[in-house]
């Protein structure tokens, strides 16, 4: 029986799960003699490897994988069938952690994290614990259902700092990405958000958009993007918004399916190979982000939870068991997709890096 390219290609990525510094050469499963240097290999030659932390200062929980949409480029391959959701036992092993360390930013993801039943609870023992909360929202949720509307105001009372994927301006380039009716439901959204002060100036309450390419190819400069969005949204809609964040698509799930898919694999990886920009690759997030599952399980990023590569197993591999000083000198898990976070201008789940 033969073996699809994309279950391959998957393959290859889940076989260097304890490998934290890989330095043979990996060729993808398509068979067309290309094969790109590990990434493994360009740290090497400029000293980084192994990879290890910096500082540990932002703790990343995927609360559970349930989402209201499905949007083709999601590496985490969400949608409303999903049932992977972190319970509130796993809750509390993370805010117990948070109370051992200074950590000081809690960036909830998901699906669309606002799904977990125990989400709202959740805010609050962050806010109690006065760290900071970012919430991945995917503006949808808030107009989904009556029980979700008064979200921007929720978010304001914990001083939620809410970052919002928003692929463009135009409603038919957003809407190919994630489905028919998005952008009317997002603008109504992101009009109820700046309601509430969100993106306003001077209100304190931070609104940030992201911004990722449709299709296989890098994202443009980060400024001059959110000059754009900045002008069309407030003309066309009279909507405000504090930073846009521009993020590359990394070979990962839905979108690593759709680049072997539609034939461009290859030249997307070449595209991610030639880019690679030394000053991004000392920024890349993972040294300064430990990941949770909505398992409780830890992992150097939300791409490696993806592809199930958890962290190093000298760490603690469940955040019942966190230990700061261990993580802190962990080497860190490297593969090939890990060239979607250093190409260019670098990419990072707080935009550019370099």
């Amino acid at each position: 029986m033969s073996v699809s390219p994309t279950k391959s290609l998957h393959a290859q990525h889940h076989a260097l799960a304890d490998s934290a510094f890989q330095l043979d050469v990996l060729s993808h499963a398509q068979t067309t003699g290309l094969a790109f240097a590990s990434f493994a290999s360009k740290l090497r030659d400029i000293g980084l490897l192994p990879l290890r932390p910096t500082d540990i200062s932002v703790l990343q929980v995927n609360v559970g994988k349930m989402c209201n949409q499905v949007c083709k480029h999601c590496h985490v391959d969400a949608g409303p069938d999903r049932t992977e959701i972190m319970t509130r036992e796993t809750m509390q092993q993370c805010l117990d952690a948070l109370a051992k360390t200074a950590i000081a930013t809690v960036d909830l993801t998901g699906g669309a994290p606002e799904m977990n039943p125990d989400f709202r609870w959740f805010v609050a023992g962050i806010s109690a614990l006065g760290r900071e909360t970012i919430v991945r929202c995917n503006l949808t949720i808030i107009v989904a259902n009556k029980k979700y509307h008064d979200l921007p105001e929720f978010f304001a009372r914990h001083r939620v700092r809410v970052v919002s994927s928003l692929p463009h301006f135009a409603a038919a380039r957003t809407d190919a990405q994630r489905g028919e009716g998005v952008f009317v439901r997002s603008i109504q959204a992101l009009k109820m958000l700046n309601a509430v002060g969100y993106g306003v100036e001077g209100s304190g309450l931070s609104l940030d958009l992201v911004y990722n390419p449709s299709g296989a190819f890098l994202p443009g400069n980060q400024s001059g993007l959110e000059r754009e969005f900045k002008q069309r949204l407030g003309r066309e809609h009279g909507i405000t918004f504090n930073n846009l964040l521009a993020i590359t698509n990394l070979p990962v799930s839905r979108f690593l399916d759709y680049l072997v898919e539609s034939g461009n694999y290859d030249a997307y990886m070449q595209k991610l190979v030639e880019a690679y920009n030394p000053v991004a690759a000392a920024n890349v997030m993972c040294r300064s982000t430990i990941s949770v599952g909505w398992d409780g399980l830890l992992y150097d990023c939300d791409f490696n939870q993806m592809l199930d590569l958890p962290v190093a197993r000298t760490a603690p591999q469940h955040i019942r068991d966190f230990e700061m000083t261990t993580l802190q000198d962990r080497a860190i898990v490297l593969n090939q997709h890990c060239y979607g976070c250093t190409a260019g201008a670098g990419s990072s789940c707080g935009g550019a890096t370099a």
